[in-house]
């Protein structure tokens, strides 16, 4: 599916607060979905590049990831750019993870899947809060890296395990030489 022509500039005119590391193709292309601020939670942030992008824009942000090292290089970042974000090691396939309920506006994960956190994720949303997902697809072995199907989705699994979220924006296929799926959700 190609992008649509304003998409493709929406997505270049979204500044990052670290130009180095600017966000994810899918989060650009989507801004205009964003709420206009409200608290975010960053799932699987490893160094927290969509967390610094979501904080710029207003966001109060909590950052988890299981990774001690990516959430303290966060915790800098963020202290030298005076940003709110609350970065947080948490092991997000444990059996009582808990994301809380109704408290995020908005939830964004980037190439993490652990499909059982899905309930978690509907149930962490505000009512008219959005979901921006991203994760590779099983096509994406014959690439590289990832391989292992447990870490792939399915054609089609990736809206079936938003649901009962709406979907507003969905893709699925090749972008920037990944094969991925994304959709952008919300809770109604």
């Amino acid at each position: 599916m190609a992008q649509p022509k304003m998409a493709a500039t929406r997505a270049k005119s979204v500044q990052s607060p670290t130009p180095d590391v600017p966000p994810c193709s899918w989060l650009a292309l989507n801004v205009d979905l964003l709420p206009r601020g409200g608290r975010a939670l960053d799932v699987a942030s490893g160094t927290g590049r969509h967390a610094l992008f979501l904080a710029a824009r207003g966001f109060s942000v909590r950052a988890v990831d299981r990774d001690e090292g990516k959430i303290e290089a966060l915790r800098r970042a963020a202290a030298r750019l005076e940003l709110p974000i609350e970065a947080e090691v948490l092991d997000l396939e444990a059996d009582d993870v808990d994301l809380g309920l109704e408290g995020y506006d908005l939830i964004l994960v980037v190439h993490y899947l652990h499909r059982r956190l899905f309930p978690a994720l509907v149930g962490a949303l505000r009512l008219g809060g959005v979901l921006v997902y991203e994760m590779f697809t099983v096509d994406q072995a014959a690439r590289g890296e990832p391989t292992n199907p447990s870490f792939l989705l399915k054609h089609g699994e990736l809206r079936r395990l938003v649901s009962p979220l709406r979907i507003l924006r969905q893709r699925e296929g090749e972008f920037e030489g990944r094969m991925v799926s994304g959709v952008v959700a919300a809770k109604a």
